[in-house]
């Protein structure tokens, strides 16, 4: 054994059949010139024991998918993830996800399988990208050992860009929900929460495309172009 091997945290133990889903996961390519219609996305959402980056967990994850235009319905991902040792916390005011149903929620190992079946090569959509890129990409490090690529887009990012007019700089899910006058039935739920930034994501396609915005790889340019703008003028 290496004098320095217990520096390193140890891997994730899985079985020969989950080893072998984890081998046989998609590799995720970088966006295409495809156009934005062709494009297969899924529009994730996740609920967090809490907000710290470094210390709290992934406790449930609700995705949908936009396929051809449109939020294909019989394409929908929803796990509660077991969390054996979770303490309550102030978040389960908001997500509601008490201690019994964390309790009898999914292996993550097998939820995390499922999800990344479930996206494929797919790129990530979601409200806030960063947050939810980095509880998911440490979830699935910590519990698989695998690192995720997969591109995220930030719909929050995308609304003012796309929509300068609405004079909405720092706004959150509700505030663009509240401008276009979205039906939304329920809020703070995973699968909720995403179908409503999928509903918001299609607008902006569309606003994407009145742009002459017609790739993902176009509209992740025009992302980087206008967050760097942001950078400058904010110094």
């Amino acid at each position: 054994m290496s004098l320095f091997s217990w520096l390193r945290p140890n891997s994730p133990t899985l079985t020969a059949e989950q080893q072998q889903r984890l081998e046989s996961l998609e590799v995720a390519p970088h966006l295409s010139e495809c156009s934005l219609r062709e494009q297969r996305w899924v529009v994730l959402d996740l609920e967090t024991t809490g907000l710290n980056l470094n210390k709290d967990l992934v406790l449930s994850i609700g995705a949908v998918v936009i396929d051809d235009g449109a939020i294909d319905f019989s394409q929908q991902f929803e796990r509660t993830l077991q969390r054996i040792d979770h303490k309550l916390s102030p978040s389960v005011l908001i997500h509601g996800l008490g201690p019994s149903a964390i309790a009898a929620g999914s292996d993550p190992v097998e939820a995390l399988l499922d999800f990344m079946e479930f996206v494929g090569d797919s790129p990530l959509l979601a409200f806030h990208a960063p947050f939810d890129q980095h509880m998911l990409g440490r979830a699935l490090k910590d519990s698989l050992g695998y690192r995720m690529q997969h591109p995220f887009l930030d719909v929050a990012e995308m609304a003012p860009l796309l929509c300068p007019q609405a004079h909405i700089r720092e706004a959150g899910l509700d505030d663009w929900i509240e401008h276009f006058k979205l039906h939304v039935g329920e809020r703070h739920h995973a699968s909720a929460d995403a179908l409503a930034t999928a509903e918001l994501a299609l607008i902006l396609f569309s606003r994407a495309r009145q742009q002459q915005i017609h790739s993902p790889l176009n509209l992740q340019q025009r992302l980087s172009q206008w967050k760097r703008r942001k950078q400058v003028h904010s110094f």
